[in-house]
């Protein structure tokens, strides 16, 4: 019997694909992944949900993930999609469409769950099992926030700020910030009402995620992305700003030729590093640790998904 398994995270922005072999202990190897900036958010609108162009590009990813599936004869997949699907009011008619399509079962998960299981998935790639952990997970239409205790999640919290809502929802940086400090103020006062507070002499702060592992691989001026190095890295607080002064006044042109800024991402990045920044000022963090695992792995790991 074949120790092959399948998960995919259709993202807000990026859907990727993990075929993995696992073990009997619960531990698994990487055999592929597949990753592909789709920007399933792009063009979303209250009234319409994915717009046309976003429900192709989604439609053409999965028929190509759907082909590598075959390839390995995977039977065991587990798929999930996220913010942009959830909130859409088309976004059923649009897993309909692709099960049908390519055979590929999508299913919705809240943000409680979508932390939950990242928070599997991180802990799965931690080089050190730290007592106590604050993971985000910056997403394109949202992020979740989790305290965890010994492995296990105290506080999950999904807040509707993304990369790609900030930046088709707000013309500048400022205004973002705006936005940013909001939800952030919202999720200060929860943490407290839920009696959970964060020590960060006691915490260690993780980032998964695309703009994590790409402030990441900026940082280390990777032509090639190669996630072993990226996973359980560090950040300083001055080095992502350091990083944010000097993209912020390139052009978009400008800044898909600096090192480990993949195509795609290069008028997402200046959101999802203001929502890193903000949030490590707000809780006293002056280091991050990047996660390169996340929902992804969790998906893996997780018995009863």
């Amino acid at each position: 019997m074949s120790n092959l398994v399948a998960a995919i995270d259709f993202g807000t922005n990026t859907a990727r694909l993990l075929v993995a072999e696992k073990h009997t202990d619960g531990r698994f190897e990487h055999v592929r992944i597949e990753r592909e900036i789709i920007r399933m958010g792009g063009g979303f609108s209250r009234e319409l949900g994915l717009s046309s162009e976003a429900m192709r590009r989604g439609s053409e990813c999965l028929g190509r993930f759907s082909e590598i599936l075959k390839s390995y004869d995977i039977t065991d997949l587990r798929a999930v999609a996220t913010s942009a699907v959830r909130d859409a009011v088309n976004g059923r008619d649009f897993i309909k469409a692709m099960q049908l399509q390519t055979g590929i079962e999508l299913s919705v998960i809240d943000g409680e769950r979508e932390g939950a299981l990242t928070l599997a998935g991180v802990i799965a790639g931690l080089d050190f099992q730290h007592g106590n952990l604050m993971v985000f997970d910056v997403g394109g239409g949202s992020t979740e926030y989790t305290l965890a205790h010994k492995g296990k999640a105290d506080f999950i919290k999904s807040l509707p700020l993304g990369v790609v809502r900030l930046t088709e929802g707000k013309a500048a940086p400022d205004d973002m910030s705006v936005k940013i400090n909001k939800e952030l103020d919202l999720l200060v006062a929860e943490i407290k009402r839920s009696n959970n507070f964060v020590c960060t002499e006691q915490t260690v702060l993780v980032g998964t995620a695309g703009t994590a592992t790409t402030l990441a691989a900026i940082h280390m001026k990777m032509a090639s992305y190669d996630y072993r190095k990226v996973n359980n890295s560090f950040l300083t607080l001055e080095e992502i700003k350091s990083i944010y002064s000097m993209l912020l006044p390139l052009s978009l042109e400008e800044r898909v030729a600096i090192p480990g800024l993949e195509k795609g991402r290069e008028d997402l990045i200046v959101a999802g590093m203001l929502i890193t920044i903000h949030t490590m000022e707000r809780f006293g963090f002056t280091s991050l640790k990047v996660s390169d695992y996340g929902l992804l792995e969790g998906l893996i790991v997780t018995v009863d998904f």
